[in-house]
């Protein structure tokens, strides 16, 4: 098999040391490849070493072709337009001057072979839902979601021969999300996208492990992959209870050893007391008993070190992801206080039935859900008192308001993890800090790195962790598409910890399967026509 993307002995490390990848060979081959594992593991740095944006510190990488490449958070200008980020401004804005009649030589080498560029961009962007957007619209005026479905059509209308997606679905709405999938399925080239996007997993060729430095490589989509995970799992439980059993055969065998030696050295000791033999045969025996018991006691010895070094072994191919555990008792809201009040809400279509007022009371628990641009982002900041909207009026009747954005870039990047939730609780103590940090994962020398340098999956933890550890306790909690950088298993272990919360919450999220985790009590839908609106269960 050809393989489009080898990667040798690749070694990475943050500038504190902290190491990523030591020595990984992996190679991607033709199709949909899904690349997998626990946060921090490293996929996201391997993308962007595949891209050119790292440089790794030893090994070589080969692409077979042009590399498109998107990665989690776009860093966008803001004074970049529609264009700018579909790549079509140079051509467009020649095409435009032969138009107007400045046939020039360099105009028409702008334009090349892209007479249609506007038509094809127009199309590209209708097919992911974006058929609205004008290709002078500038960058701050795009939602999350319409930011990274313009990212993706760029790519689409230049084909690149390697497409690399790192999590491609955050701040997608579910109509949004659909036509990526469809995309996704139509691509015919190298596609590697790192996501923990269900739907869009069981749409890929194979899943690529990358776990402890190393990748696995198994075909078929995430449903095959984790039915094989299961086998392997099971086997592995088996493995360790029969290390367990050999384990303590040897530690009796070994007590039992230790105990006929004994018995022997005391019936020599008593024999050679009562000199019943010649001197010179019992100093014999006594020596021959004394190397007989040493060679017995380091035989039974190393049978026991064998079997604790292969139930490690058997316990280490058992995979059990850390936990998030959340303990936070001060966040209590009484039933039916009012937490939070905001009116002069309404639709801009006024024969439509909306709410006008949003009232808030007690530890509700409300997913607010609706497509890209419709609000859903404006209306959390206008609840934490910040770019509230002119005639809208907000009261909040609680303390701790805590905000979890979708770009989770309230951390000081030059600041430990330690030391940005300090900034957030300054009368905690440091051993207080800690401890609550490890209840995020952060233990030991993970909690003093910098914050820039953590993966998307580790900012997240120390942005919640920020948050729900500051001063005073949160007693509203307000989270903007909180599952985005979140490994499968952490977004149901997050689900988890979310759910034993005491204090309101609203959380802007398009995965269904995560909010029916939360034993939400309300569902509300914002929509750019109709405005804000209670709606059935999901």
């Amino acid at each position: 098999m050809s393989f489009a993307i080898v990667c040798s002995d690749l070694s990475f490390a943050w500038e504190d040391g902290t190491v990523v990848l030591d020595g990984l060979d992996v190679a991607f081959g033709a199709g949909r490849t899904g690349l997998v594992g626990v946060n921090g593991s490293g996929k996201s740095t391997l993308l962007k070493i595949i891209a050119g944006e790292l440089r790794p510190a030893a090994g070589t990488v080969t692409v077979d072709g042009a590399i498109g490449y998107l990665p989690q958070n776009l860093v966008l200008d803001d004074s970049a337009t529609v264009a700018d980020l579909l790549g079509i401004a140079g051509p467009r804005a020649a095409l435009h001057a032969i138009e107007r009649g400045e046939a020039t030589e360099e105009n028409f080498a702008a334009v090349g072979d892209g007479w249609d560029v506007e038509e094809r961009a127009h199309a590209e962007l209708g097919r992911l839902g974006l058929g609205h957007l004008d290709l002078d619209r500038t960058v701050p005026t795009l939602s999350g979601g319409e930011a990274v479905l313009t990212g993706l059509a760029a790519h689409l209308l230049a084909r690149p021969d390697v497409l690399l997606l790192d999590e491609p679905t955050n701040n997608l709405d579910l109509d949004a999300r659909r036509r990526l999938y469809d995309a996704v399925e139509s691509w015919t080239g190298v596609l590697v996208v790192v996501s923990h996007d269900r739907e869009l997993l069981d749409r890929v060729d194979e899943i690529a492990d990358l776990r402890d430095g190393a990748v696995r490589t198994y075909g078929g989509s995430l449903s095959a992959y984790e039915e094989v995970l299961v086998v392997e799992r099971e086997a592995a439980e088996r493995t360790v209870r029969a290390a367990e059993t050999d384990l303590r055969r040897q530690k009796r065998e070994l007590e039992e050893a230790h105990v006929k030696l004994a018995r022997r050295r005391r019936y020599g000791a008593k024999m050679y007391e009562n000199k019943r033999e010649p001197k010179i045969v019992m100093g014999a025996r006594k020596r021959q008993a004394q190397e007989s018991a040493g060679k017995h006691r380091i035989m039974h010895e190393e049978r026991l070190a064998d079997a604790r070094t292969r139930l490690v072994e058997a316990e280490d191919a058992v995979r059990d992801d850390d936990e998030i555990r959340v303990e936070l008792p001060a966040t209590d809201v009484p039933a039916g206080r009012t937490v939070v009040t905001v009116t002069g809400l309404g639709a801009p279509d006024p024969e439509v039935a909306t709410l006008t007022e949003l009232v808030v009371r007690g530890p509700e628990r409300i997913a607010l859900t609706g497509p890209n641009g419709s609000g859903k982002t404006t209306l959390l900041r206008a609840l934490t008192g910040h770019r509230v909207p002119e005639g809208i009026d907000v009261n909040v009747g609680v303390d701790g308001v805590r905000y979890l954005p979708q770009r989770l870039d309230v951390l000081d990047e030059a600041l430990s993890v330690v030391d940005n939730v300090r900034a957030a609780a300054p009368s905690a103590s440091p051993a207080e800090v800690r401890a609550g940090l490890a209840r995020f994962l952060f233990r030991g020398a993970r909690a003093e790195r910098p914050a820039g340098t953590l993966s998307g999956g580790e900012r997240f933890r120390a942005v919640l962790a920020s948050l729900l550890l500051a001063e005073p306790a949160p007693r509203l909690l307000l989270l903007d598409e909180p599952t985005n950088n979140l490994d499968m298993a952490a977004v149901a272990q997050l689900g988890q910890a979310l759910a034993a919360y005491r204090g309101a919450l609203i959380v802007v999220s398009h995965d269904v399967p995560f909010l029916r985790t939360l034993g939400i009590t309300r569902w509300l839908r914002m929509d750019r026509r109709t405005g804000l609106s209670d709606v059935d269960p999901m």
